[in-house]
This record gives C-alpha cells, sequence and structure tokens, in this order.
C-alpha cells in the first residue's frame, strides 16, 4: 500500500468565493475554471481547476500506483480572507474535502482548513470538521495574517488540537517579506521552503510544542532548510544560550517528535531527510498536482534502505498519523 500525506484539491465553489475577497488577495476568474490569484504585486498563481479534479487525481493514482491520498485544499487559506467570508470560506472547503472522503472512501482522507483569524470559530469549525466531517487533520499555514504561528492569540487553538490528538499539517504560503524575493520565481523556488522553516522553528523556540508535548506536527517539503540549518540552531541555543526565553530542552529534542514529508524531487535531499530524522518520522508525499507523483515517489523507491524502513515511509507512519483505519 502506498499512501500520498500531501496532495490537493480545489472546489469550485471557494475559487468563486475568492472573487469576493476585497483584501490585498484578488482573485479574478479569466475563463471557465480558470483564475488568477494575486496576492498584492508580490506573487500571482494561475488556478486551473481541471488539474484539481478528483477524476484526474484518481487517474494519477493509479498510473503511479498510490492507493491512497491525504487532500486539503491548496492556497490561499480562508484566515487570508475578509472576516465575513472567512468562515465560510473554511465551510465550503471542508464540506468539499468531506464530500470527496465519502464518495470515495477507500482513497481520499481529508484535512480541515480553517479560518484561524478568528480562534473561537476556528475551534468551532474544527470540531464540526472532525466530529461531523471525518476529517483527520488541519492544514496549518505558515502564517495567519501576518501574525507568526506561535504568536499568543493561539494558544487556545494549540491546546484544543494536542487535547483533541489532531496532527497538524504545516503548509507554506507566500511570504510577508516575498517583496524581497517576488523576482526570478524564488517564491515557490526557495522563499516557501524558508517560511515553513521559520514557521516550524517558532513553534519550537516559542515553546508552543514543549507547552503541548502530544502536539503532532508534520513539517512539509523535507523540513524546508530546517534540518539542513539544525547544527546552526543548536550553536546558538545550546552553546551561545540564544532564544531560550519560552523553552527549556534542545530544539534537536523537540524537532525529533516533528514529522517530515517527502516532497522534494532530489534524492540527495530525500535521502538526508532519511539520514537526519529515521525512517519513523519519514512519510512520502507528492504536492500533486503541483508536482508529478512519479518525480517523487520513483526516488523513495530506489532508496537504499531496508525494505521496512521503506514500508513506514509509504504507508506505516501515515497509518499511525492520520489514523487511517
Amino acid at each position: 500500500m502506498i499512501i500520498d500525506c500531501q496532495s490537493h484539491v480545489f472546489p469550485r465553489a471557494y475559487a468563486d468565493l475568492l472573487t469576493r475577497n476585497t483584501s490585498a488577495l484578488r482573485t479574478n476568474r479569466v475563463d471557465s475554471g480558470i483564475y488568477l490569484i494575486n496576492y498584492g504585486d508580490v506573487q500571482r498563481f494561475r488556478l486551473d481547476l481541471d488539474s484539481y479534479s478528483a477524476e484526474r487525481k484518481l487517474r494519477d493514482m493509479d498510473a503511479s500506483g498510490v492507493d491512497m491520498s491525504v487532500i486539503s485544499v491548496n492556497i490561499p487559506t480562508p484566515d487570508m480572507l475578509d472576516p465575513d467570508l472567512a468562515s465560510e470560506g473554511a465551510r465550503i472547503c471542508n464540506d468539499a474535502v468531506a464530500e470527496l472522503c465519502a464518495r470515495y472512501p477507500d482513497r481520499f482522507i481529508g484535512l480541515a482548513s480553517l479560518p484561524l483569524n478568528d480562534v473561537p470559530v476556528a475551534i468551532a469549525e474544527l470540531d464540526r470538521a472532525i466530529d461531523n466531517l471525518g476529517l483527520r487533520g488541519v492544514f496549518l499555514p505558515s502564517r495567519v495574517e501576518g501574525a507568526p504561528l506561535d504568536a499568543p492569540q493561539f494558544e487556545a487553538f494549540y491546546a484544543h488540537v494536542a487535547a483533541r490528538g489532531v496532527p497538524l499539517v504545516l503548509h507554506p504560503t507566500v511570504p510577508v517579506w516575498g517583496e524581497a524575493v517576488k523576482e526570478h520565481s524564488m517564491i515557490p523556488m526557495m522563499g516557501f521552503m524558508v517560511d515553513t522553516s521559520f514557521a516550524m522553528l517558532r513553534l519550537i523556540l516559542g515553546g508552543v510544542m514543549e507547552r503541548h508535548r502530544t502536539l503532532e506536527v508534520l513539517h512539509p517539503h523535507v523540513g524546508g532548510v530546517l534540518p539542513y540549518l539544525m547544527g546552526r540552531v543548536l550553536e546558538q541555543t545550546e552553546v551561545k544560550g540564544r532564544g531560550r526565553d519560552h523553552i527549556s530542552q534542545s530544539p534537536r529534542e523537540t524537532y525529533k517528535r516533528v514529522y517530515l514529508d517527502l516532497v522534494s524531487p532530489d534524492p540527495l535531499a530525500i535521502r538526508y531527510a532519511y539520514d537526519f530524522a529515521g525512517a519513523d518520522r519519514l512519510l512520502f508525499g507528492s504536492d500533486h498536482p503541483w508536482v508529478s507523483i512519479d518525480a517523487i515517489l520513483d526516488i523513495v523507491k530506489a532508496l537504499p534502505v531496508p525494505a521496512t524502513d521503506k514500508d513506514k515511509m509509504l504507508q506505516g507512519n501515515a497509518i499511525k498519523l492520520f489514523r487511517i483505519d
């Protein structure tokens, strides 16, 4: 069995709702099923709903031998919308994901999108998504309305998530510092990876992971740049004593609790993730439809590691993290 832990959908109703937004995030429908999503003047993405269709996803899964995908609605997240649209957007996303999971129960399990700009409403929507819709985790953007993930207003949310045993799946969004790297397509090329690394490091250094020791987090794209820079983080925190105001243990020890997905079309990066985190903390993912499933799956299959480790990466860890029966 092969489980893809990062695969995206995009409901038409959510795309249409984006066109009603009046803040810096502006969306225009240019053709049937084609939208342009503008993050101010920093980044523009072309959204083609056909590429996100369940039919295409299932066809590509079958062609690659993937049995099940963990699906989520891709960025932009509902918290980026006008306040009067955020909760509506989250409901649209979660209802659409739940409908796909109900239609194809052996092929899809889903993650919830939340209006995290309003924590009480987000908690209520999380409970609805888990209890009523059967979703299995939370799609967590790397920032919320510019606020870092360790900001005090999110403390009640993390406490609730930890108590419920629901995994958080980090995902990049256009960074607040995107203006500095918007040329040459450097935001999706590298900005996303750095942004999620800052987000994960803030969850560690801000004490969120220590205060909520049962919190389960999946850090995407082989941990962005954080695994490669962990030695520098430790030299700063453990030798120089910096950045320790909210933590009592080594960031490396805390990070050992975090899962990494293998969304990187690079054998060296995936091998480094294996050596760094170990087989028990790695999950295969593709980022479909942004990336070809085989571009990553072929690398994982070819890794010169024990078959038992490969089995954990391809299915075992996902079954454990997302409570797949």
